[in-house]
């Protein structure tokens, strides 16, 4: 190993510090709002804490499935350089983003600016991932596994692009990343 590589075990470890965090502050910001007359009716519920629930759902699996490949590429790849330190760092950092867009998009559901601040934290999770699978596999040659990554970014880009035109559209997007694990599945047995 050169001296300018870095054995990726820390990184690891900072990075299942960072997803656990986030992932546990994206319920942070929930409404706080209190109910008129006591006993609050489904209806009155739903229109209070439903769009927050189905966005922290949807931030939850996305960043589950974000910290799962991530930690495939740190298992295939346990040595970087330094721009694939600083890249999995800027990775991190946007997925510490997701709480915040998570809180505002959940608060704030038919806010065109908002839908696309968080469609956008969403697309730059899925570039850094994606280009952070290229750089691992670039020495091997093993472009098959860039199949996951690149259906995410391809996916979180359109609906990013949608979300220029017509911000409320993108929430029938998004949650097509979760065929992401189906794709992969596939791609292992295309191997």
């Amino acid at each position: 190993m050169s001296s300018g590589h870095f054995e990726l075990r820390r990184l690891e470890a900072l990075s299942n510090t960072v997803f656990g965090v986030a992932m546990t502050l994206l319920a942070y910001q929930a409404p706080r709002e209190k109910f008129a007359g006591g006993d609050p009716q489904w209806h009155e519920i739903w229109h209070v804490y439903g769009a927050f629930v189905s966005t922290l759902l949807l931030s939850f699996i996305v960043a589950g499935m974000f910290w799962y490949s991530h930690q495939q590429r740190l298992a295939y790849a346990t040595h970087a350089g330094r721009s694939e330190v600083i890249g999995n760092l800027f990775f991190l950092l946007s997925i510490i983003l997701l709480p915040v867009t998570c809180g505002l998009y959940g608060n704030n559901y038919d806010s065109p600016n908002v839908t696309t601040l968080y469609g956008f934290n969403l697309w730059l999770i899925a570039l850094f991932n994606t280009a952070l699978w290229a750089l691992a596999v670039a020495p091997r040659g093993d472009w098959l596994k860039l199949t996951t990554p690149a259906f995410s970014f391809v996916l979180f880009t359109f609906a990013t692009l949608v979300c220029l035109v017509e911000p409320h559209w993108p929430k029938f997007i998004w949650p097509l990343a979760f065929l992401s694990p189906a794709i992969s599945a596939w791609s292992e047995k295309r191997r």
